[in-house]
């Protein structure tokens, strides 16, 4: 039994709680980002096809993300 220690709802409830204070913290900052560039991120990687703008976006996310993942872990 000791191979499904995880499972128990404490350990569930934990991992979502973490989850999700992850992706508001993810959310909050592309937010704030976006605010301070002076123009809409979204819109011009959607409308216009900024590849370039596209490739420092997921620059970013990524580096949030694992700065999210290394303050919760």
């Amino acid at each position: 039994m000791a191979k499904f220690d995880w499972l128990h709802p404490v350990s569930i409830a934990g991992t979502l709680l973490y989850a999700l204070i992850g992706i508001v913290v993810f959310w909050v900052a592309f937010v704030i980002i976006d605010k301070i560039t002076p123009y809409d991120l979204w819109a011009e990687i959607v409308e216009k096809q900024n590849r370039a703008l596209a490739l420092v976006v997921a620059a970013m996310c990524l580096g949030i993300s694992i700065i999210v993942a290394a303050a919760i872990h």
